[in-house]
């Protein structure tokens, strides 16, 4: 598996992150980077992966996620934003960073049972990434999102860091 570390970010630190691009028919599923620095969210933090040298990918965790949508388990985290910077797209850090959430989120969030997101179902690349991570389809729906239907998918945290 690549390798790589999950580090918690604030608005500060954009220049950590500003240079993950990714394509324009991605950008409509989790928009950019300047995009998520720009809204002001309360319930809302930045993280981000990095290699041996610099930023890979950036997330966002939204502990608030079930005040605003109905499927998501009460205080049950929500993964938005996940990007991989196009030119680092490949190379397994999409999945390496989904399955490190597993033990990196509880530590953070300790009392989060779990973190759901939503995929669009015109994305099956996003898709195929979040399963080999361990998310699981539960079988539903969401129609509320702007670009389309979007799977919900969820992960169980581990309770061990």
């Amino acid at each position: 598996m690549t390798a790589i570390e999950l580090r918690s970010i604030s608005k500060q630190d954009l220049d950590l992150v500003r240079h993950i691009q990714v394509s324009a028919d991605q950008a409509i599923y989790g928009g950019t980077i300047q995009q998520a620095f720009d809204e002001t969210e309360e319930a809302v933090d930045f993280h981000a992966s990095f290699d041996d040298t610099r930023a890979v990918g950036f997330f966002k965790i939204d502990h608030g996620f079930a005040r605003n949508n109905d499927f998501a388990h009460e205080r049950e985290l929500g993964l938005r934003a996940f990007k991989i910077d196009s030119a680092q797209q490949g190379k397994g850090y999409g999945v390496a960073t989904a399955k490190a959430l597993q033990t990196y989120l509880p530590a953070l969030y300790p009392s989060a049972p779990s973190i759901v997101l939503t995929v669009n179902l015109a994305n099956p690349a996003a898709y195929a990434c979040y399963r080999k991570a361990g998310f699981v389809d539960t079988g539903d729906l969401f129609n509320g999102g702007l670009a389309g239907p979007q799977h919900i998918m969820r992960m169980s945290l581990s309770q061990t860091a």
